[in-house]
């Protein structure tokens, strides 16, 4: 599972919610053995501090949960979906969910995937509109096209998918990338604390500022998390390195000046930046200096997060179960049934303790 060396910037900040955590061309690790892994919060709920008053994490509030399609829910029913941009990972575990729910329901999808272009994703909209579809989930990546998208595609309900789409938009579907980065610093947080009273030498954030939103809400949750175990960051070091070319590059100049370090904790945007990095210590000899935590956790990703010592945990997204919340409410929609405006993934921490329960990696 390889994504290409280069994506349209739109695509990779659209997938980025993430998308991009699901881009992955090499494994890289090593380095010496840790413990205390199991002792890491394993879930958004069982984050104690996250919790509110009425045991509701904060920003899981929206939070659905995945749910099968029911047999023949969708029985008579013409739904349309816009893929992001299916040569990408994340994107086609989205596609191949929908697929796999709309033949569940019993419902007719007409597919189109827009490749990362906000015209491609025009022309989808309009044949949608020819071909009678009553509702569609929209996952482009072209925010400023989104309002002309609307325009020319049916009258009915729209699921957005990751990407804000438009005053046509019913509701919006995706990753709750603060509450994400946030409990994924909290892991990063709590090794550093059990493992060395969070002394470390720095922090490196490996970002994509040209995400906007995403990054700012993502890596800002990072900080946040960490900082609640940690207290405040130092030697704070954000990098802008989100594919894997770009951050092994990166962080072979990070590591140059940061000689002595032997306590690095590393936050990513996305798995490639973790990657990135891990493949830049191992060619230094310098992989045990690295604590890192990535968001994803998609299937490229699994051997390493469940033998790499090195890296502590790493937020789920789950896009191979996206169809199991798009698909359900959109039949309620098109049925004229009130849905949610926010219909948020249920992120969960993955790490050594828990993937093979999870996720089951054959590796």
């Amino acid at each position: 599972m390889k994504c290409p060396t280069v994506v349209p910037a739109a695509v990779i900040a659209a997938a980025a919610t993430l998308a991009l955590s699901a881009c992955s061309t090499g494994k890289a690790g090593g380095g010496a053995s840790s413990s205390g892994s199991a002792e890491l919060p394993t879930s958004a709920t069982s984050v104690p501090s996250a919790a509110g008053p009425t045991g509701t994490p904060k920003g899981e509030a929206d939070a659905v949960q995945f749910q099968q399609a029911q047999p023949g829910s969708g029985k008579g029913l013409t739904l349309g979906y816009i893929t992001l941009d299916d040569s990408v990972p994340f994107s086609k575990l989205v596609t191949n969910s929908i697929e796999q729910q709309a033949k569940q329901a019993g419902a007719k999808l007409v597919y189109c995937d827009s490749k990362g272009d906000g015209a491609t994703a025009l022309a989808c909209a309009r044949n949608f509109k020819v071909q009678g579809v009553q509702g569609y989930l929209n996952f482009q990546s072209d925010a400023k096209s989104a309002n002309a998208i609307c325009a020319a595609g049916p009258k009915g309900p729209v699921i957005a998918i990751d990407i804000k789409q438009g005053s046509c938009q019913t509701s919006f579907m995706g990753a709750n990338n603060e509450f994400a980065g946030e409990i994924a610093g909290r892991a990063l947080g709590t090794y550093m604390k059990q493992k060395f009273a969070c002394k470390y030498d720095a922090y490196v954030s490996m970002e994509e500022p040209d995400a906007g939103e995403v990054n700012t809400a993502r890596m800002g949750g990072y900080r946040k998390g960490f900082e609640s175990v940690c207290g405040a960051i130092h030697n704070l070091k954000k990098e802008n390195a989100f594919r894997i070319d770009q951050a092994r590059t990166t962080f072979t100049d990070v590591l140059t000046t940061l000689p002595g370090a032997h306590h690095i904790v590393v936050a990513g945007i996305n798995d490639d930046a973790i990657e990135g990095a891990l493949a830049s210590a191992k060619t230094a000899g310098r992989s045990s200096d690295l604590y890192v935590s990535g968001q994803g956790a998609d299937p490229s990703s699994w051997c390493q997060i469940k033998s790499d010592p090195q890296w502590v945990g790493d937020t789920a997204y789950f896009p191979e179960r996206y169809g199991q919340i798009g698909i359900p409410y959109l039949i309620k929609a098109v049925k004229g049934q009130s849905i949610p405006k926010l219909l948020l993934v249920p992120h969960e921490i993955i790490n050594q303790s828990n993937i093979n329960s999870i996720y089951h990696p054959s590796c």
